[in-house]
Formats: structure tokens, C-alpha cells, sequence
């Protein structure tokens, strides 16, 4: 039987810490689980030098909530799990997920270590995913479900949590749309940095393309080499493999016989190949094999295993077929051949609104 991971399934008795980020979603994340009658304090993870406006927005919202606030310094750890990730993935020719590798180190790793030392049994945040228990025979386990605002849904970026995490962690904002927190805030009068997480957090700016690029410059060394077609002819120069991802146009700086969509890496010949259709079928794959592979209930499912997978975030979840392949690898096979698909970002697995797992996609 499953029931609801409203607070008072999992929290029955308890300090609750909130990871306040500065902004409305941990805000009223925290202002929920006071509204349920738990103490509360605000916990802020201080990453980078960057973080200054945020971290004096999430003090303002813990002072406006009358809760203790907490800075845990967690930029060593950053810079080695996350950043450090970043660049080598980079420089190996993968396209890296640091929203995934962030949770599963700091946010759900160093972070949760850290509350006992504010005397926190639970860790709260702003996240739009459900959590619900299952008991069967006398044991208690954790399931993730898709927040109940599907264009917010962030279980995408969860599918490392583990049994022994999910026991300590609630997500109260799984069951409202983005739209209700908002008023909600603004009925309460609770103010917050006006903001959406930005894709990548320690880039200077707004975490967009240059200011991507600007970062790849200053920690790659970045060869130039030629684009070419599948014609063999030579159509332009690139800037080095880092700054280009599959399927994308943007970039590919090839005037007038455009558009062209970069379709494959050649690092031996230091080449990019292009294709100039949207639809190419060189932009198409029916299937492909994932590594480092984390199933949410511990446990491997039977395979072969019918379920749907999201390749990015916001990508629309497509049937697919799981099977085993070698070396603890997934080979996962799609009902309608998916474009752009990515060595380096994530593969998330769901069973209708349930999030089973996911891994790294490995080619």
C-alpha cells in the first residue's frame, strides 16, 4: 500500500533543516514545513564566491520565518566533485550533467552529512518531486514520483538518491504547481531572489552559452580542426570539440550555405562531422548503452524491462526496453528512435509517474 509523503508519513517526530537557496522554491519549502508545526532552521550551501546576493536572500528568508540559519561551506568539495567533473568530462569529449553529479555529492550527500551537526534528523528541500512510503512486511521503502507540475518536475536529476537518503528527506513542494508557490508567497508576503535555477550554477552571469564558453577557454586547452559533411567536404572550422553537443546549431559558425547540426565527433581526425536537415536520420538513434546505473529501490529490476526514458531534462519520456549488457552496462531500446542523444548527460527510467533509476549514457 501507498500512501502520501505529506510530511507526517515520514516526519514523526523531528528537526527539519531547509536547504534555502535564496529563492521562492526553498523559501516555501520552509514555509511549509512550519505551516505542519515542525521546528525548522535554514541551512545554506556556500559553494562558491559567487553566491554572496544569494546566500543574504536566504538569510533574509530565515530571519522572515524566525528560523535559526546555517552556512555550511562545502566550497572544497564543489570544486573537486563538481567542477573538477565538469572540466574532465569536457575534456574527454562528453557533454556532463553537473545538476545530477551536484545532487548526488553535495546537495544529498555532503549536505545531509551536515545536518546532525545543526541537530537536523530531516533535510528538506525546494524540489517539485513526490515522495511516497511503501510497507510490506513490517519494512518501510521510498518511492519518487513526478512532481504534480510536469513542467517543473525535477526527478530527472534524482534518480541517484538511495533508500538510506530518501529516509531523511522530504519535498514539500511535490504536491502545488509553480504558480500556487508563487502566490502562495506573495500572500505571505515572503520575498525571494526572482530567479529559476540556472542550468549551471558556477558560471559567471546567467550560466549561458558564453558565459559557458568563456569557462571552457580558461580551463581546456581547445584544438581547432575542420567540419566537414558526410560528402567528405571540408565547410568550415571548428573551435574545439567542448563547444558543441549533438544535434545542436547554435554555434557552427558556417556562413551562407547553412543551417548545420553537429551529427558526430571524430577525436582521432580531431573532425566534426555535420549534417544540414534538422531530421537527418545521422541525428537518430533506436538505442543506447548506459554505465554507472542507480536503481531508487536498491534492487536491479528483471530484465527485460518495458518502461519510458527521458534522455535530457524536459525531454519528452519515450517507451523504451531495458536489457543487460556487459560489464553492469544497460542497452536500452526505443520505440521511436530519439535525436540527439548525448555521451555524458543522463538517462532517467520511469514506470508511469514513477522514477526507477537512471544512468550515465555511455554512446
Amino acid at each position: 500500500m501507498l500512501e502520501s509523503s505529506c510530511l507526517m508519513d515520514t516526519l514523526k517526530k523531528g528537526k527539519v533543516a531547509v536547504a534555502l537557496s535564496g529563492g521562492v522554491d526553498s523559501a516555501m519549502a520552509a514555509f511549509l514545513i512550519l505551516q505542519e508545526g515542525y521546528e525548522a532552521s535554514g541551512v545554506f550551501m556556500h559553494l562558491n564566491q559567487n553566491d554572496g546576493q544569494a546566500m543574504e536572500a536566504a538569510k533574509r528568508i530565515a530571519d522572515r520565518l524566525a528560523m535559526d540559519f546555517h552556512i555550511i561551506d562545502l566550497k572544497k568539495e564543489f570544486e573537486n566533485e563538481v567542477i573538477d567533473y565538469f572540466i574532465t568530462s569536457y575534456a574527454s569529449g562528453l557533454t556532463p550533467n553537473p545538476c545530477v553529479k551536484c545532487n548526488k555529492k553535495l546537495k544529498f550527500g555532503a549536505l545531509l552529512e551536515h545536518i546532525d551537526s545543526v541537530g537536523a534528523d530531516f533535510l528538506a528541500t525546494g524540489h517539485y518531486i513526490r515522495k511516497k512510503s511503501e510497507k510490506k512486511d513490517g519494512c518501510l521503502s521510498f518511492k519518487i514520483f513526478k512532481g504534480v507540475d510536469q513542467k517543473k518536475d525535477q526527478s530527472y536529476f534524482l534518480y541517484t538518491l538511495d533508500q538510506t537518503q530518501l529516509k531523511r528527506l522530504l519535498f514539500p513542494l511535490g504536491e502545488y504547481t509553480k504558480d500556487q508557490i508563487r502566490l502562495m508567497a506573495e500572500i505571505n508576503n515572503i520575498q525571494a531572489l526572482d530567479k529559476e535555477s540556472q542550468d549551471i550554477c558556477f558560471l559567471s552571469g546567467k550560466g549561458e552559452k558564453p558565459d559557458h564558453n568563456i569557462f571552457l577557454r580558461s580551463h581546456l586547452k581547445l584544438d581547432s580542426g575542420k567540419i566537414m559533411d558526410y560528402e567528405g567536404r571540408i565547410i568550415g572550422t571548428h573551435k574545439g570539440f567542448p563547444f558543441y553537443t549533438i544535434g545542436q546549431r547554435r554555434g557552427i559558425g558556417i556562413g551562407g550555405t547553412g543551417p548545420y547540426y553537429a551529427s558526430e565527433f571524430d577525436k582521432k581526425s580531431n573532425v566534426l562531422f555535420v549534417v544540414n536537415r534538422f531530421d537527418d536520420p545521422r541525428l537518430y538513434r533506436d538505442s543506447l548503452i548506459s554505465r554507472d546505473v542507480h536503481w531508487i529501490a536498491g534492487i536491479h529490476p528483471q530484465t527485460p524491462l518495458k518502461c519510458s526514458a527521458v534522455i535530457r531534462y524536459r525531454h519528452r519520456a519515450v517507451e523504451c526496453v531495458v536489457e543487460n549488457g556487459e560489464a553492469e552496462s544497460l542497452i536500452v531500446t526505443f520505440k521511436e528512435p530519439q535525436r540527439a542523444v548525448t555521451p555524458g548527460q543522463s538517462i532517467a527510467f520511469y514506470l508511469d509517474e514513477e522514477l526507477l533509476g537512471g544512468g550515465t549514457i555511455h554512446s
